[in-house]
């Protein structure tokens, strides 16, 4: 099998599935990973970033993966496709077309370009119907192996959801929190409830017009209408809501989607305050917004680890835009010690309650218990300086977005040895009234500092991981100095 099979295999797949041919960069892709290209290397022969080579190969895999009804990726590609062209050429039957997973192609091994380019998708748009079975593309979610008990926030997310027509919702919180895991098991736990589940990763921080072509391409791999012609015959642009053609919310208010964005955070920009996005991706703030205004019966679930500016301004009890700020794990976080192999039960609870029960910290950190202490916590816990090791890693990107004004907050937050009340201005922030207020409320939505509610004051602190974090990271003459720069 040479690459020029390859081609004419896989298109004849692509056709099968979207009634479409594949274009220059997704043959550039098959061609590449078929010789065992990185991602990295094919954008640079098509000269455009390797988010968006990924993007479209993603894209590409799972519509190959619906064709043959097995999982493909780039990892396995050129397996299963060998295996699947030799199953079909070594095939005894001599009928003109032969079936393979609902998908026929012609017995004749090299098919003329010409004629498969005339090929008319009209027999496979007069066949799609709305959908019997929901249509689920998790293409972009990531695997989750252990899911840690979160009855109370999946109870609270089922009655927004199915029983208060909640039609946007942001699950927002410090990064390793578990926000991703929670959502992959909302999603398993009511994915009978929906028409189509379809989840993006905005990780590449994609424009919305290639998010919205991505998740309309879904709609319509799951059965949903190609946009009817325009008068003159011409089929409508497919990207957005664009002349004539079915937008994404259009979609939202004719099926019942439910649709979840993650890492929504790589949007916004860095070195501002939360929920500022950055240049050219302000529609997305539309489109929030619109989502939330709008009537229908879909709900778009957002994750992230700041709250989107549209969320706060917008939502309220009776309202159906909701959030959920996802705090520790309690004692369930004892799973994750007892899976690393510590003993001292009676030790947990303290190991548990310093890195604030996230599961992701603490397996970092029972690791290193294992590692360096031969499992004792006794040992680990009587070190008087909070191990951050690896964990700095993980905060450094979170970190690194805050503006020159968060940071100067934070490394006072850390310098306090207790609680402190916002009523009084701080003598060493160099920060108005107004933007001091500002920043605490970003951090706040950033989930960076916790508040205290003690009668009818509130009072703010730093978890202790974040504390040492700012300590180590931030010293006070570099924050004292940087804030001096223009807020």
């Amino acid at each position: 099998m040479d690459v020029k099979d390859v081609l004419q295999f896989t298109d004849s797949l692509f056709f099968s599935e979207t009634g479409k041919h594949i274009d220059r960069l997704q043959e550039t892709i098959l061609k590449g990973t078929w010789e065992g290209q990185k991602y990295s290397e094919i954008a640079e022969e098509e000269h455009c970033t390797e988010g968006h080579v990924r993007n479209v190969a993603s894209e590409l895999w799972q519509i190959i993966s619906n064709a043959l009804d097995i999982e493909v990726n780039k990892s396995n590609f050129r397996r299963i496709l060998q295996k699947s062209y030799l199953s079909i050429n070594s095939s005894h039957f001599t009928k003109e077309f032969i079936n393979v997973s609902n998908v026929n192609f012609c017995n004749s091994n090299i098919h003329d370009s010409e004629v498969m380019n005339n090929r008319s998708p009209t027999s496979l748009q007069d066949t799609q119907q709305t959908p019997k079975q929901p249509h689920i593309d998790l293409s972009d979610a990531p695997k989750i192996f252990t899911f840690y008990d979160r009855t109370t926030s999946l109870t609270t997310l089922k009655q927004w959801i199915l029983h208060e027509n909640t039609r946007l919702l942001a699950i927002h919180g410090i990064v390793g929190i578990g926000k991703t895991a929670l959502a992959a098991q909302l999603v398993e736990q009511i994915k009978h409830e929906f028409d189509f589940i379809i989840w993006r990763s905005l990780a590449t921080s994609p424009p919305l017009r290639i998010l919205q072509t991505s998740i309309i391409q879904s709609f319509r791999r799951g059965g949903a209408p190609v946009p009817a012609p325009n008068a003159d015959g011409v089929p409508a642009p497919e990207e957005g809501a664009i002349a004539g053609g079915l937008s994404l919310l259009d979609y939202l208010q004719k099926y019942r989607c439910l649709l979840i964005l993650d890492d929504v955070q790589m949007v916004n920009s860095s070195g501002q305050l939360a929920g500022n996005y950055q240049l050219g991706y302000e529609d997305y703030g539309t489109l929030f917004r619109q989502v939330g205004e709008l009537s229908h019966n879909s709900c778009l679930v957002l994750l992230g680890s700041e709250k989107p500016r549209e969320i706060a301004a917008l939502e309220g009890k009776n309202q159906p835009i909701r959030s959920l700020q996802l705090n520790g794990l309690g004692a369930e976080a004892g799973e994750i010690l007892r899976e690393k192999g510590l003993a001292e039960h009676e030790k947990w609870s303290e190991l548990i309650e310093q890195y604030r029960g996230n599961p992701l910290w603490l397996k970092i950190v029972a690791t290193v218990i294992q590692d360096l202490f031969n499992g004792s916590l006794s040992d680990f816990l009587s070190d008087d300086t909070l191990f951050l090791g690896d964990l700095e890693y993980l905060l450094h990107p979170p970190f690194n977005r805050l503006s020159e004004s968060e940071k100067q907050v934070m490394s006072w937050l850390a310098s306090e040895t207790a609680p402190v009340s916002i009523s009084k201005m701080p003598e060493n922030v160099q920060l108005s009234r107004s933007q001091f207020l500002k920043v605490m409320q970003s951090l706040g939505r950033r989930s960076f500092v916790e508040k205290i509610p003690e009668g009818d004051r509130t009072f703010f602190s730093l978890a202790p991981v974040l504390k040492e974090y700012v300590k180590t990271n931030y010293s006070r003459p570099k924050i004292e100095k940087e804030a001096r720069s223009p807020f």
